[in-house]
């Protein structure tokens, strides 16, 4: 079966701290490819910034260049809250011969027995769980399901956030290098996340 990565998240915006989860997954578990896949009212985040045409549009001018890298418009496409319960279903009919594994920092594998319909999610996708700087990840404290489905990945520790992004720019401080020079550019260009008026 082919091996493929699902990264979500709001994207809000796409920085080099998701590309490195990314590649780190990908090289440390053979996945063929991953798939950046912006939600679209995350269940445990407040909604996003800018319009999730704009953060695929980042998404896509992030990973430009890279074949194992592909944008995923599913939840987009589907609307209202972003279950990943409901994305996998539809993910698994339309693609059997896959086998899926969900890229998450360690903060999200510790919140993973309140997510929705974990008990049927475990059956149908991976976690790979990436320690991310500030969080404690403890496996132990996980129920024997979930833990038996969560696989741990090593990655350089980047303490970037995309909500540092968006305050940074807010304040009219630089972020390049934050994030690829493309989505830098596309930011510049388009004006989000700049000082309103008044």
């Amino acid at each position: 079966m082919r091996k493929i990565g699902i990264m979500g998240g709001a994207f809000d915006p796409i920085h080099v701290g998701h590309l490195l989860v990314a590649e780190a997954a990908r090289d440390q578990f053979g996945l063929e490819e991953v798939w950046f896949m912006p939600s679209h009212l995350p269940p445990h985040k407040r909604q996003a910034g800018v319009s999730g045409q704009m953060r695929l549009e980042m998404v896509a001018e992030a990973i430009e260049g890279n074949p194992a890298f592909k944008p995923l418009d599913i939840e987009l496409v589907r609307g209202g809250i972003s279950y990943t319960i409901d994305t996998m279903k539809e993910l698994k009919g339309q693609h059997p011969d896959i086998e899926f594994y969900f890229i998450i920092g360690a903060d999200m594998i510790n919140y993973l027995p309140k997510w929705e319909g974990i008990e049927d999610l475990v059956h149908m996708v991976k976690f790979i769980g990436l320690q991310r700087p500030g969080s404690m990840l403890d496996l132990d404290t996980l129920p024997q399901f979930i833990e038996d489905a969560v696989l741990l990945a090593e990655m350089p520790l980047v303490d970037i956030s995309s909500s540092l992004i968006r305050r940074r720019m807010a304040k009219g401080q630089s972020v390049r290098y934050m994030v690829p020079e493309s989505v830098y550019e596309y930011m510049i260009r388009s004006g989000i996340y700049a000082v309103q008026p008044g």
